[in-house]
C-alpha cells in the first residue's frame, strides 16, 4: 500500500496550509473546517465533537473490530521565528508540536483506506482531537472531553492508535515503546506560612523563604533517596514566590512545580511522602506548610501485546529496519484518556534531518519536520490497521 508522489504532494500542501494557519486549544475552527472538507472530498461523513473536534467513521465491507486513530489538531502560544514560506501567519501561535503533521496523517490514512473498503474488516474511527495542549486548569482537556461525550462508544472502540513526531529520531524511522510511553504529570503547589519581622532581627520571625528553600532541596532528596533508582521520577519546582521587600523577613512563600512519573505506584509514593516531608520540615522551623496536588495528564502506556502485533505489521509493510526501539518520554500526553480505557499503541515518527538543518525540538520557535515522514506514517499506519482488522479475534 504505497503513497503515490501525487498523494504526497497533496498531503504536503495540506500540512503546510495547517502550519500557516495554526489555532490554539478549543479555537481550531478553521482547522475543523479544513478537516471536514478533506473528509467530504473522499465521501466520508463527519460529526463535530468537543466543540472543535471532528469524528468520522470509515465502514469496511467485512465484519470486524472498531479501531480509533487519533490526531490532535491544536497549536501552541509560540511565535514562529523560521522563514519558511509556510510559516505561521497567526502571530504568537505556532504548530510547534507537530499537530499539523498528526492531522495530516489522519486525513492521509483516511484517504488510503477509503480505497481499501472492500478489504477492510470492521471500521476505523478517525478522531481529530482539539485541545491536547490545554493545561490542567482547563479540564476537561481534549481527549477526556471527547471520552465524556462518547467517542469510545457507538460503535464501541476495541483499540486506539496514534503517532507523535519526534525530532530526535531520524526521518525514515518509527519508534516503538513497550509499556509506558508518556509520563503521568501532577501539579505541585506548596504554601509556607511563617512570621514576618524586620530583616535585622530574623530571630523574631519565621523565615518562609528559608523554609521554602529547604523544601526545594528536600524534595530532590526524596526523589534521589526514596524512589528506586530503576523507576523514573522527576519533581521540578519551577517557581518560588515570597516577600515584597528586601528588608523584611517574608511570612509566606509559594512554591509551584510538576511531578512526572512513569508509574502510578511511584507517583502515589512520592505524593504520600512529600505530604509528610512538607509538614514535618516546616514544623522543624516553627512554620506551617500545605501541599496541594492537582492531577494533570495520566500515564500513557502501550498494550504490550497489541504493540507487538502493530510493530510486526508495520515491519512487513515498510521494512524491518524502519521500526526501532524508543525510550519513554517524561513529557505528558492526554492520549492517556484513551489508553487507560482500551488497548492502545502510540508510536513516534522520526522527523529529523541534520543535512537539511531540521533538528530543533518541539515547543521551540524554529521547529519543523522533514515531510518525508508523512508518507511513511500514512503507509505504515494504513497497512497495520488493515492487517490487524483482518486478524483481530
Amino acid at each position: 500500500m504505497n503513497v503515490t508522489a501525487e498523494e504526497s504532494e497533496f498531503l504536503s500542501a495540506f500540512r503546510r496550509d495547517l502550519h500557516a494557519n495554526p489555532e490554539l486549544s478549543f479555537k481550531e475552527s478553521r482547522t475543523q473546517g479544513r478537516i471536514e472538507s478533506a473528509l467530504a472530498e473522499i465521501g466520508l461523513k463527519s460529526a463535530r465533537m468537543a466543540d472543535t473536534g471532528v469524528v468520522a467513521v470509515l465502514e469496511g465491507a467485512k465484519p470486524g473490530p472498531t479501531f480509533l486513530f487519533r490526531a490532535d489538531i491544536d497549536a501552541l502560544p509560540i511565535h514562529e521565528l523560521s522563514e519558511h514560506p509556510y510559516k505561521s501567519q497567526n502571530p504568537g501561535v505556532m504548530h510547534a508540536c507537530g499537530h499539523d503533521v498528526h492531522t495530516t496523517l489522519g486525513v492521509g490514512v483516511a484517504r488510503q483506506l477509503v480505497g481499501e473498503q472492500d478489504r477492510l474488516h470492521g471500521r476505523i474511527k478517525f478522531v481529530f482531537q482539539p485541545a491536547e495542549e490545554a493545561s490542567p486548569e482547563d479540564e476537561p482537556i481534549g481527549a477526556e472531553r471527547m471520552v465524556v461525550e462518547g467517542v469510545l462508544e457507538g460503535p464501541k472502540v476495541d483499540a486506539a492508535f496514534a503517532f507523535h513526531v519526534m525530532p530526535t529520531l531520524e526521518v525514515g524511522k518509527i519508534g516503538y515503546t513497550q509499556g509506558p510511553v508518556w509520563a503521568r504529570s501532577d501539579l505541585v503547589e506548596i504554601v509556607v506560612r511563617g512570621k514576618k519581622t524586620h530583616a535585622a532581627y530574623p530571630h523574631e520571625g519565621i523565615d518562609a523563604v528559608v523554609v521554602g528553600a529547604h523544601l526545594v532541596t528536600a524534595l530532590q532528596s526524596l526523589i534521589a533517596r526514596r524512589v528506586d533508582a530503576r523507576d523514573a521520577a522527576v519533581l521540578s519546582i519551577g517557581k518560588l514566590e515570597a516577600g515584597n521587600s528586601y528588608n523584611i523577613i517574608a511570612d509566606t512563600a509559594e512554591l509551584t512545580g510538576i511531578l512526572r512519573t512513569l508509574s502510578d505506584s511511584v507517583a502515589e509514593q512520592v505524593i504520600r511522602e512529600a505530604h509528610d516531608m512538607v509538614r514535618s520540615l516546616a514544623r522543624a522551623f516553627g512554620a506551617e506548610a500545605e501541599l496541594k496536588i492537582t492531577p494533570g495528564a495520566r500515564l500513557t502506556a502501550n498494550d504490550v501485546e497489541l504493540e507487538r502485533r502493530v510493530v510486526q505489521k508495520m515491519r512487513e509493510s515498510v521494512g524491518a529496519d524502519v521500526l526501532v526501539p524508543h525510550l519513554p518520554q517524561m513529557g505528558a500526553e492526554d492520549f492517556a484518556s484513551f489508553s487507560r480505557r482500551v488497548p492502545s499503541t502510540y508510536l513516534f515518527l522520526g522527523v529529523r534531518n541534520e543535512a537539511r538543518g531540521i533538528t530543533h525540538m518541539i515547543h521551540t520557535p524554529y521547529f519543523d519536520v522533514d515531510e518525508a515522514c508523512i508518507g511513511l506514517g500514512v503507509k505504515a499506519m494504513s497497512s497495520a490497521l488493515l492487517e490487524l482488522g483482518r486478524e483481530w479475534t
